[in-house]
């Protein structure tokens, strides 16, 4: 029983990080109706980014705050630069920009950092009071830097103008430019966002695998599966959607399918849902009146 115990916890942990990506996704999905393919290799890129202001000596939350910032305004300059001008631009062309900018990044990633695997620190003290022998401190840490980043982006929606001026942008463009809403900016402030958080998600994963180019390769697949499983046109349903798949793929890939196929579970997850339930479990099926 300890054991079921130990990988239902450590599956929400890891659920926790696919949540946040999951819910990157989601933002730019709301915005543009596309699925950002680059979101993995910007959210590793972001984890390179810290590790090297973590090895000139930086403290670990400044540089934790600081690539948070450059992963905000990196984001927010690829949708200004090359997302921006494709935007009337037929839909193949615009998911072969998607994949370009996976490509640029990763081989940038490898350019710039090299493929030597590295490790990366964990700023959760594995003797912490609040790790145990079911659930080591640094998952504890992850799935409560994960519950705090969505309770800011809760409040920030909610109740801030920004925030309300950012989904009237994203869920109806033609009546926001009609009230004075500036709606390129909102996309291109959605899209920090959805970078900053990427980065998030990607400082919590590294300590957990080996840092290098292909760090958020399997995760993205995995996040992905849970913006479908939740919903892909609704940020709770994604938070939802990244947890449940975090503890499937650990219980099933513990004992069903074994670790070897753990990567199958999302690819099942994402066809079931896709024949089943298009919507997700918490999504709104969208009717075009014709």
């Amino acid at each position: 029983m300890d054991a079921f115990i130990h990988q239902l916890l450590a599956g929400l942990a890891t659920g926790g990080i696919y949540a946040s990506l999951a819910l990157a996704l989601v933002m730019i999905y709301q915005s543009t109706h596309h699925i950002n393919f680059a979101q993995g290799e910007m959210a590793m890129f972001s984890t390179f980014l810290a590790w090297a202001l973590l090895q000139s000596g930086m403290p670990y939350w400044v540089a934790f705050g600081l690539t948070t910032a450059l992963s905000f305004v990196l984001a927010a300059a690829v949708e200004f630069a090359v997302i921006r001008p494709m935007h009337d631009k037929p839909v193949l062309a615009i998911v072969v920009i998607f994949v370009g900018l996976l490509v640029i990044f990763h081989s940038l990633a490898g350019l710039l950092f090299g493929h030597t695997i590295r490790q990366f620190p964990s700023p959760f003290p594995p003797d912490a009071w609040y790790g145990s022998k079911l659930m080591s401190a640094h998952d504890v840490g992850a799935i409560g830097v994960t519950f705090v980043m969505v309770l800011l982006l809760f409040a920030f929606f909610r109740w801030t103008p920004l925030g309300l001026a950012m989904r009237a942008a994203a869920q109806n463009p033609v009546s926001s430019r009609l009230i004075g809403i500036d709606v390129g900016r909102m996309l291109m402030l959605g899209w920090g966002l959805a970078g900053a958080i990427g980065a998030v998600a990607g400082m919590l994963v590294a300590p957990l695998v080996f840092l290098d180019p292909h760090l958020m390769s399997g995760v993205l697949l995995y996040a992905f599966a849970g913006a479908l499983v939740g919903g892909i046109n609704n940020p709770i349903g994604a938070i939802v959607g990244g947890f449940l798949v975090g503890v499937l793929e650990n219980l099933l890939g513990t004992y069903v399918v074994g670790t070897d196929l753990k990567l199958s579970v999302a690819l099942v997850l994402i066809v079931g849902v896709l024949v089943v339930k298009p919507s997700g479990l918490l999504g709104r099926a969208i009717v075009t009146r014709v």
